[in-house]
């Protein structure tokens, strides 16, 4: 059979999701029993990768634990353009004066310095940092800097059409995009906002111009979403996919609870029931997700086990908010700001040692 065009396979299946959706077979009860860790023989061995793949690397990014913190994620705004129900209300949330946040060059100053000792992958968030008017110009500097290999971004998709195709010659190479739902009514639900389209015109987009796999980033709610899983799956037939179904964090701010958590093997059990021959797929020791592919499919379906079965062990990640906090973990409330050395005009030894004290902190594992 020829092959279709992505946008006819895009236009074609989100019909067939907004009429059928609710004949979708339900998930099943979630499994008793404490969450699962991973074994200490398996933590070994990742945490053996990660050393080998890194060093030499630098001891002020290398925590008590012998964890190397290679991947940065940095906030670019605290703006968002949508109001995720699970996110922020609806009226949205206090914002930091503009003269608090990092300018671009204190981003791309601090950026240097880890890049220089040891960073080697930089993700751009938000809020949503599709909506910072120097994105661009952000990427393009960050793509000047030897050593670094990978310059992603997480989005909502509302602007990602109409930027990508200038975000990709300036050296993006990795794509995140949100999306919680396959139907427009529950996605205007979800968000409190229009533009289903446009998130779906930029999945299009990214996979026009050659983003493989595009990765799509779907947080399963219970009561919401949960029964999508399998048409999430079934986009992975046609297209180059990697759905990253994402475990609900409950936290006080968005009001809701555990309840709401879908696991991974309730998600994993639904799946393997319609498709059977699910494979494992191996990936690299330091990876955060569990991917599993079909047989024939283009793209793949991965999990992200944040609440289940954490990934500490072999976190190598490090957060800096968009005020400039230094945060060693999603989780924890400890924050140092580099902002504030840096405009009192710390030195990069000194910023290194402020950055290495952060990172010696940190601890084996979240709450």
């Amino acid at each position: 059979m020829a092959a279709q065009p992505v946008s006819q396979l895009l236009r074609r299946f989100v019909r067939s999701c907004a009429r059928g959706c609710s004949s979708v077979a339900p998930v099943t009860q979630p499994r008793p029993g404490e969450p699962s860790r991973p074994s200490t023989e398996e933590l070994s061995t990742r945490l053996q990768f990660l050393r080998e793949h890194a060093a030499p690397f630098s001891a002020f990014l290398t925590d008590s634990f012998g964890r190397q913190h290679s991947y940065l994620r940095i906030s670019l705004t605290e703006k968002c353009n949508l109001r995720c129900q699970y996110c922020m209300p609806e009226e949205g949330v206090p914002l930091t004066p503009k003269a608090d946040l990092l300018t671009t060059e204190e981003i791309l100053t601090l950026t240097r310095l880890f890049v220089k000792e040891g960073v080697n992958k930089i993700r751009l968030t938000g809020g949503e940092p599709l909506i910072r008017p120097d994105v661009v110009n952000i990427v393009a500097q960050l793509h000047q800097l030897e050593g670094l290999r990978t310059i992603g971004v997480t989005t909502n998709g509302i602007n990602l059409a109409r930027l990508l195709p200038q975000l990709q010659k300036a050296g993006l190479n990795a794509i995140n995009i949100s999306l919680d739902t396959l139907v427009p009514a529950k996605f205007e639900f979800i968000v409190r906002r229009k533009g289903f389209h446009k998130v779906m015109e930029g999945i299009h987009k990214a996979i026009e111009l050659g983003y493989n796999p595009v990765k799509v980033n779907c947080v399963v709610m219970r009561g919401l979403n949960e029964d999508e899983l399998l048409d999430f799956v079934a986009l992975t037939q046609g297209l180059p996919l990697d759905v990253r179904f994402i475990e609900y964090m409950p936290f006080d701010g968005n009001k809701w609870n555990f309840k709401k958590m879908v696991s991974y093997k309730e998600m994993l059990d639904a799946i393997q029931q319609q498709w059977p021959e699910l494979e494992k797929v191996p990936e690299e020791e330091s990876s955060t997700a569990k991917v599993f592919k079909i047989p024939g499919f283009q793209g793949q379906v991965s999990f992200i086990t944040s609440m289940s079965e954490h990934f500490c062990g072999t976190c190598n990640r490090l957060r800096i908010t968009a005020d400039g906090n230094l945060k060693v973990c999603l989780f924890g409330n400890s924050e140092v700001s580099l902002r504030d050395h840096l405009r009192a005009g710390a030195s990069e030894e000194k910023l290194l040692s402020i950055i290495g004290d952060a990172v010696g902190r940190k601890k084996r594992e979240h709450a």
